[in-house]
């Protein structure tokens, strides 16, 4: 080790003292942005009161009533008056088309989980929304859904089946036998008894043990809610959960369970990424076209449900009952309701663990993809130059979340791949095109007379660009490639759609049972941020460290 090696190591408190001082700016910027989070935590909270309704204000901590809403003319009487509101369904469910077809002047509003389509009808957004009747009662059973009430539940009447592939039809006549036997030995009875008529979220999952070798079953499902299918305490519950457990133990075959979004359970199914889905799936027509159906297993009925102001028989008095919560308990309620109740802080952990998995390895494989992108693309090759082009100009011209279902439903769609594996393939790709850029644009800042200079003491051309021109490109590209990683961190949020439960699919899940607008989203952007600040701040590092304007300065201290 040189002396001046020497002295650059035993600088290294000065060394870090020099770079957390250069940070100090931006390290406050970042600081005022959390706080500023964590301020709307605290305002929605305490703004929106679980236990307040819309049409109760607080003024000095106190509750009063807000002004009549309507009177009983133009309030909501029967299901025939819905047809020109704004109607919120579930997507993917037959109610979108039963609106559609019987009430065409209706504004269909779709959503991906029943908390978004809650939080929209309590916030005005919509004037009604679609429910199976036994998760509606579940819904309203929540004392934060105390504005909202039933406006008919006989809209629409269909059977639930779970889902086959059409190549698998052997496992369905398996199953179809296996629902005929627990319906003779009263198994089925004691099943339904549990979920459906008594209360489902104090249902106790029965133990089902299932040591069979055979081959897995995978299980689709997009955990809607009770009673068919929930994840509490760490486990997945419900009707549709206990019957599919019963039947891979009947079976002697392990069973797994992935999670997606609802509207995408059937393109899964079809496209043999699962073997059966399952979640309250109406046996349709239009889904028979793609998939096999079972014998149904149970009818389910829709409930169409408003706020209780704008039904009529309820007055503003009957629709309020409620009193202000104070700030701090409501903040504790949260906490425990979203985090500690049901062991819910399982599913963030879980998915933060993903969410970051996914962002590395993708990172990692998108850097060294954009190198080779870039190597083609500055090569003297026209061929080369022109699939690079080519590739550039397709991953930058197609959304992720497109990209990203293509990969793992078509490129995918014979391979039994983990999904895990298809989104850092997709998010792999989708990085390497823009960093192939940045790459080659700072490198060709580089000015060439460097390049010249290098060849004529005597370096080769791989050391010229080893020593002299790559410290110098790196030093251009790392602020935008830091922007880059921190936007591939945020997409990473899309992976719900392929069955990852990463962190914004675990907040997702959360707000299903909670049904609260503010504390799990908040938390989920929380954490994101925080993530992308620690990645920022390493690379901000390995900029300091590879900077020589930084390190002379520290060595001039030392003198």
């Amino acid at each position: 080790m040189t002396a001046v090696e020497s002295n650059f190591t035993a600088a290294a408190p000065d060394y870090w003292k020099n770079y957390i001082g250069e940070r100090n700016m931006s390290n406050k910027a970042y600081i005022l942005v959390l706080i500023s989070l964590v301020i709307i935590l605290s305002a929605g909270c305490f703004g929106w009161d679980k236990n307040v309704t819309e049409s109760t204000m607080l003024r000095g901590g106190k509750a009063f009533a807000a002004p009549a809403s309507g009177n009983d003319n133009t309030k909501l009487k029967t299901l025939d008056d819905i047809a020109d509101k704004r109607v919120g369904v579930y997507s993917g469910t037959v109610h979108d088309a039963f609106v559609a077809e019987n009430y065409p002047q209706a504004s269909i509003l779709r959503y991906d989980s029943t908390a978004d389509m809650i939080l929209s009808l309590k916030s005005n957004k919509i004037d009604v929304a679609m429910l199976d009747y036994t998760s509606a009662k579940v819904v309203l059973k929540n004392k934060s859904n105390n504005d909202i009430d039933i406006l008919t539940d006989d809209a629409l009447s269909l059977p639930l089946g779970i889902g086959f592939n059409k190549n698998n039809p052997a496992l369905r006549e398996k199953f179809n036998n296996f629902l005929r036997e627990i319906r003779a030995d009263g198994t089925y009875d004691e099943m339904y008894n549990r979920w459906f008529e008594d209360d489902p979220e104090k249902a106790v999952m029965p133990e089902i043990d299932n040591t069979g070798a055979g081959q897995k079953v995978v299980l689709g499902v997009a955990v809607a809610d009770l009673p068919y299918v929930a994840y509490m305490n760490g486990q997945y519950v419900g009707f549709d959960i206990e019957m599919i457990k019963r039947f891979a133990a009947h079976e002697g075959r392990p069973l797994e369970i992935i999670t997606m979004e609802f509207s995408s359970l059937v393109a899964a199914l079809a496209s043999g990424k699962v073997d059966m889905i399952a979640d309250g799936i109406a046996i349709t027509e239009e889904r028979s076209r793609q998939i096999d159906f079972s014998e149904s297993y149970v009818d389910f009925k829709t409930a169409v449900i408003a706020l209780k102001k704008n039904i009529a028989g309820y007055d503003d008095e009957q629709s309020d009952g409620a009193v202000a919560v104070p700030f701090l308990q409501n903040i504790a309620d949260s906490f425990y309701n979203n985090l500690i109740h049901e062991k819910r802080y399982l599913l963030i952990v879980d998915g933060l663990k993903i969410t970051a998995f996914i962002s590395l390895i993708a990172a990692v494989l998108g850097t060294l993809l954009g190198a080779l992108i870039c190597l083609m693309r500055m090569s003297n090759n026209r061929v080369l130059v022109n699939i690079a082009r080519f590739y550039i100009s397709i991953m930058r011209g197609t959304p992720v979340l497109v990209l990203l279902m293509i990969i793992f439903y078509v490129v995918f769609a014979s391979v039994n791949i983990n999904p895990v594996i298809s989104a850092i393939i997709a998010f792999g790709a989708n990085f390497a095109a823009y960093v192939s850029e940045m790459f080659r644009t700072s490198i060709e800042s580089v000015d060439r007379g460097q390049r010249e200079a290098g060849i004529a003491g005597g370096f080769t051309k791989v050391q010229t660009f080893i020593y002299i021109v790559m410290p110098q490109a790196l030093r251009h590209v790392l602020p935008v490639y830091k922007g880059e990683f921190i936007s591939l961190i945020k997409m990473t949020s899309v992976v719900g759609y392929i069955a990852v439960q990463d962190l914004t699919k675990a907040g997702d899940i959360i707000r299903s049972r909670t049904f609260d607008a503010f504390f799990p989203l908040i938390m989920v952007a929380v954490l994101y941020f925080l993530v992308s600040w620690s990645l920022a701040l390493a690379l901000d590092y390995i900029g300091f460290k590879i900077d020589p304007k930084r390190k002379r300065r520290i060595r001039g201290h030392q003198i």
